[in-house]
């Protein structure tokens, strides 16, 4: 017998009034099956009429496995587990997570939905729990390294926070062998006492081939990594060229003198500025390529897209939001041919304020692709021969510069905040094995090209707002102020203040990192005050940006990369066509939402996957590093050592155990470890000499202990 909907809802209501009758006992599944004589063929049904009302905060069981109305002590949410055996508990509506220990996590796996019994409150501490029931599981497939015993195997989970192994019958190995990485899926989620149990489906290759390492990260982050056929043969109907038909009615900018800026490797340039002068007003133009006009809204192209929702950029390759006939071809702005722009062309006072603008469809042709560093050669270097390669564009990025220049300043004057954290950029070689890491500094070339794009996604985000139609807008909430006062908390212990209290003006922020700037708790200092902040999201209200301290902020400048801006250009294109009727109105009022949501997460597991990418190769280069001494800083101290960081951002963990000069503890209030004997002190901030003693590439860890110049 199966449920409809209606039925459903009336056996819950029927049941929740149960539950809430004065004279309910409450009693197993077993026991309230017999007294609503629900057939045994039937029980499952019952069972997720009960979940459903859990879920709704209505029910709640105990660890005895008795259903009974829900009390304010019993609270649904995410279980995210932590590598080190202990977990939170994320719930909808509640500032600050549960904290759930190790002993009371209930067997839960990363990201199982659960319930949670509330434990008596601790002082200062933060709310614990314990819990009493998982209600779902999301978890189906989990990538690791499969282990083979005479009988059977298990797989170790590349995901830290899955912290149990998954048990495989040797008949559900599919063939694997020690070493090999595959793709288990779960047929059994085991419990306190049991492991989880899974089969094979997928062999990924052995963790010794090539590239095997970087697919693992691919597969556990489901990132979407071929094209479906249908997708590429619409691909390859794209054109090469820009057609006169393509052209028509489009504004011609193509004598108009403009360059692209981008990173040497780059192959999908999707943005091109141009700058003239007149003595009084700057005229800025950035021109982002019309993806729009080769990505057919509910095209197989544009579902692909909006699934992938971003372009993913691992440590050795890139996984495209677009197939490359278009994301490296038609859609690519490269230099001497024409190619199809949506163009913000502003008209900018030599304050830095923008006094007039207009968004057009174009045609334009880029003079030059230019690298970021060829354009600081130029500007910073001076380098002569370049100099005089490039006289043509030289007036032209001069002017940039200045204009880059008041445009910062007028960011810093309202208040913006600039996280300045050096990337990380490795070099690999034909195989995938890292042979350098270095710390990816910006320039003037890096920061001209953020400021003007910055410039045109608040322009397009103010235009559209005040016409009042559906939008797509980049949204930065302000600070929970519970973090806020934490985070004042902490900085008093090095003499930092923050004025306003819970509430507080980014500007504050600003001043904060302005007087931290080069100090050795700086990098400290500045991570903190990151991690106090909300992060940044799609929306489709305009609520501002509290980082930039900026109004209207959206994302208009990388349709070749990120969905949001081509669902941005459609809506833009539907306005200046005229197309924008009550009908189109419907349209995107029913569909962004689910846009905006949808592209936050994939964004999310992007960030996520690249992070992970980056540790892995870290720790697999620091394996040939074994011995050897650096200087590094203080990054982080807990209770059980403390991080530091070398120059290249390679970050490992000095254990107290291999602090051999004392006996160190942890000063929790001054972020401090002490030495008990010799009174030696270690803060954020301060200049380490530390030998490399170990590293594992499959837990994306480096160890260090201290050492001695010299030595």
């Amino acid at each position: 017998m199966t449920q409809t909907e209606e039925q459903f809802e009336r056996r819950k209501k029927v049941i929740s009034d149960m539950l809430h009758d004065k004279q309910y006992v409450p009693m197993k599944l077993k026991e309230m099956a017999m007294l609503l004589q629900v057939p045994k063929e039937n029980r499952d049904e019952l069972k997720a009429v009960l979940d459903a009302l859990i879920l709704e905060g209505k029910a709640e069981v105990s660890t005895k496995g008795k259903y009974r109305k829900a009390d304010a002590k019993t609270v649904t949410g995410t279980f995210i587990a932590h590598p080190r055996g202990f977990g939170f508990v994320e719930v909808e509506g509640r500032e600050e997570d549960l904290f759930i220990p190790e002993e009371h996590t209930g067997g839960a796996l990363h990201h199982d939905t659960v319930q949670v019994l509330l434990l008596a409150p601790s002082a200062g501490r933060r709310q614990e729990g314990a819990v009493t029931r998982i209600l779902a599981h999301e978890i189906t497939k989990v990538v690791g390294t499969f282990q083979k015993n005479k009988t059977y195997g298990f797989v170790v989970p590349d995901n830290p926070r899955i912290t149990t192994d998954i048990f495989v019958p040797q008949e559900c190995s599919k063939g694997a062998v020690q070493g090999h990485k595959v793709i288990v899926e779960l047929t059994s989620y085991g419990d306190e006492h049991r492991k989880p149990e899974g089969r094979v489906t997928e062999i990924i290759g052995h963790i010794n081939d090539p590239g095997t390492d970087i697919l693992s990260v691919v597969y556990g982050y489901e990132l979407p990594n071929e094209f479906p056929d249908k997708v590429l043969r619409q691909a390859e109907r794209t054109p090469d060229s820009v057609s006169e038909a393509d052209m028509a009615g489009r504004r011609d900018l193509r004598e108009l003198q403009m360059v692209t800026i981008d990173g040497e490797d780059a192959k999908d340039l999707d943005d091109a500025v141009s700058l003239t002068f007149d003595g009084t007003q700057y005229h800025l133009g950035v021109h982002i390529a019309d993806v729009a006009n080769y990505v057919q809204e509910k095209s197989a192209l544009d579902r692909e897209a909006l699934t992938r929702g971003t372009s993913v950029y691992l440590a050795d390759r890139v996984i495209p939001m677009l197939p490359h006939r278009l994301s490296n071809g038609i859609c690519s702005l490269n230099a001497g041919v024409d190619r199809l722009a949506m163009s913000c062309l502003m008209v900018i006072d030599q304050k830095g304020a923008i006094v007039s603008h207009e968004v057009a469809e174009t045609v334009i042709r880029v003079d030059r692709r230019m690298s970021y560093t060829e354009v600081k050669r130029i500007l910073e270097d001076r380098d002569e021969q370049l100099r005089n390669e490039c006289a043509a564009l030289v007036p032209m990025l001069e002017q940039m510069q200045a204009l880059s220049g008041i445009l910062r300043e007028r960011r810093r004057k309202r208040g913006a905040i600039d996280f300045d954290f050096p990337e990380a950029k490795v070099i690999l070689d034909e195989n995938g094995v890292p042979q350098e890491i270095h710390a990816y500094e910006r320039n003037v070339a890096t920061k001209l090209i953020e400021d003007f794009m910055l410039a045109a996604n608040e322009t397009i985000a103010e235009e559209f707002f005040w016409q009042e139609i559906p939008f797509l807008y980049r949204s930065h909430e302000t600070p929970d102020p519970e973090k806020i006062r934490a985070l004042m908390a902490f900085l008093s212990n090095f003499g930092y203040g923050i004025k306003g209290g819970g509430e507080v003006h980014p500007k504050e922020l600003q001043k904060l990192l302005v007087r931290a700037a080069d100090t050795p708790e700086e990098r400290m200092i500045s991570r903190m005050t990151l991690r106090s902040m909300r992060q940044a999201a799609y929306t489709t209200t305009c609520t501002g940006h509290f980082g930039l301290a900026a109004k209207y902020y959206c994302h208009f400048t990388s349709p070749i990369r990120r969905y949001p801006d081509l669902q941005i250009h459609r809506i833009i294109k539907d306005v200046l066509r005229g197309r924008m009727n009550e009908e189109r109105v419907g349209h995107y009022s029913e569909l962004l939402p689910s846009v905006a949501e949808h592209c936050s997460q994939t964004e999310r597991r992007a960030d996520e996957a690249e992070r992970e990418t980056v540790k892995m190769k870290k720790a697999e280069y620091m394996l040939g590093h074994i011995g050897e001494e650096y200087d590094a800083v203080i990054s982080g101290i807990t209770s059980f050592g403390m991080y530091a960081e070398l120059p290249n951002t390679v970050e490992g963990l000095i254990h107290v155990s291999r602090m051999y000069d004392d006996r160190y503890y942890y000063k929790e209030d001054s972020f401090e470890l002490y030495g008990i004997d010799s009174g030696r002190v270690f803060r954020l901030g301060d200049t380490v000499h530390v030998r490399v003693v170990d590293a594992d590439k499959e837990m994306k860890t480096v160890d260090f202990e201290l050492a001695e110049r010299g030595e």
